[in-house]
């Protein structure tokens, strides 16, 4: 028996005899974690999905659950007493099975409230693997017409928390991010808009229609504008380095398999033909389903650049 299913079956007669609940995946990770944070905090009935007992720091309240997206009995024990899933799958060589198992587990399971979270023109960056595999889940809740909000996020801002030690040590910004224009999204917000679609589903008396919607940030970034942030921030010169993308890719296969990194590659490409930029009024619509400002770049590099301090 696996580590999953023994703690899985621990767990069996104390989730069978809970309320019903919001399931997080990928609890443990950079989004998901916000998540069950907002959520803990506004009282919500909570469960985070992780595939390892005690890999992540829960919220008093928080009811952990093991599980496995690739393994189908844990995760309908998992699902078991479900009202709201928030569905979020990382990028891996079975995303997609992953992404269109749960779905269809969710079903058999009752549940009619799920929160998905895809990325920003999934449906245009048709050669880079993991849009297209988020968009193929986006099609199985198109033609099924599932009760789902599909958040598309832009480019994260703490993406560049990677790069900083490389910002302030060589007055270089490295991330081919082009000049087309990138409308970068802080992770809190994207895990603030992802609380309130949850509990304005969880609390809906019955399954809500479809919705899809760009999640981004205030302003639209350039390789030279991000450069000129921190060159602000940090009252030196730093300068923009460019659109090597192969370059970009060798650097990035040094810390991850080689075609994750070229995943990123062909995504960076895509950005610089295109940006990542939504219809007009898309940050005046989350402003007000958030009731404050959206949160911009520079006070993140602020933030960043203090904390190092």
């Amino acid at each position: 028996m696996t580590t999953v299913q023994t703690q899985a079956r621990t767990q069996d007669q104390a989730r069978e005899s809970s309320p019903a609940s919001i399931l997080v995946t990928g609890a443990s990770g950079t989004i998901g974690s916000l998540v069950v944070q907002g959520l803990a905090r506004r009282g919500a009935s909570v469960k985070a999905l992780v595939r390892k007992a005690g890999k992540a720091q829960l919220p008093a309240g928080v009811a952990e659950v093991v599980a496995d997206l690739s393994d189908i009995p844990s995760m309908r024990r998992a699902l078991s007493g479900v009202r709201t899933l928030f569905l979020l799958n990382a990028v891996t060589p079975d995303e997609v099975t992953q992404g269109l198992q749960t779905l269809s587990l969710a079903r058999e399971a009752g549940i009619e409230r799920i929160v998905y979270l895809s990325v920003i023109h999934a449906d245009q960056f048709t050669d880079v693997p993991h849009f297209t595999g988020k968009h193929t889940v986006e099609r199985m809740i198109d033609k099924l017409d599932l009760p789902v909000t599909v958040l598309r996020p832009a480019y994260f801002m703490q993406n560049d928390l990677q790069v900083q030690s490389v910002i302030e040590s060589y007055g270089v910004y490295p991330m081919p991010i082009g000049a087309a224009g990138v409308a970068m999204i802080d992770t809190r917000d994207l895990a603030d808009v992802a609380v309130a679609e949850l509990l304005r589903r969880d609390a809906a008396p019955g399954p809500l229609p479809r919705e899809v919607f760009d999640v981004v940030g205030p302003e639209a970034l350039s390789g030279v504008s991000a450069a000129e942030t921190w060159s602000r921030v940090l009252q030196r010169e730093i300068r923009y380095g460019g659109d090597d993308l192969a370059a970009f890719e060798a650097q990035l296969a040094q810390a991850m398999p080689s075609w994750m990194a070229y995943d990123m590659r062909l995504m960076m490409a895509r950005i610089q033909q295109q940006g990542m930029k939504p219809a007009a009024g898309t940050a005046q619509r989350l402003e007000t389903l958030l009731g404050r400002p959206l949160r911009r770049y520079e006070a993140l590099v602020k933030e960043l650049v203090d904390e190092a301090r």
